[in-house]
């Protein structure tokens, strides 16, 4: 598996959560929609300690780029990190109409960031880092923890 299918299948599975907070919200289930936002935070947060902790620097190191892609992935994820305080505060608030607009937002935020990443980023950290195999181990087992 690549770093690209590995992270791919990641983001497939926090857009999964997303989805299922979303839908807690739309439903006014707030007891439902609490723990579903609390299990995308997590993963979103692990996927971004994958990334910003291991996959960018190794990026950054065999590349001599430390800015550029790397750079603008680390802007959005303060943006994405920015908007799901929005969530956690609508939610704290019972608001779904605040939820609605920021999930609105961070949808299409995810959407646009992921595909960057996926097809742009990522594979050139696998051409870049073609003989770090302990690049992928390191970021494939942050994930499983």
């Amino acid at each position: 598996m690549s770093i690209t299918v590995l992270l791919a299948e990641h983001h497939k599975y926090c857009d999964e959560l997303f989805a299922g907070a979303e839908e807690g919200v739309a439903r006014q289930d707030w007891a439902a929609a609490g723990p579903a936002l609390r299990r995308l935070l997590s993963a979103l947060e692990t996927h971004f300690r994958a990334e910003e902790d291991i996959l960018f620097p190794a990026f950054e190191q065999a590349s001599g780029l430390r800015s550029g892609p790397t750079e603008v992935m680390r802007g959005e994820h303060r943006q994405i990190r920015e908007l799901l305080q929005m969530l956690q505060q609508a939610l704290a608030d019972k608001d779904s109409e605040a939820f609605a607009g920021a999930a609105e937002t961070l949808l299409i935020l995810m959407q646009q960031h992921n595909l960057k990443e996926e097809n742009i980023l990522y594979p050139l950290c696998e051409r870049t880092l073609a003989t770090e195999a302990a690049v992928y181990i390191a970021v494939r087992s942050c994930l499983e923890s």
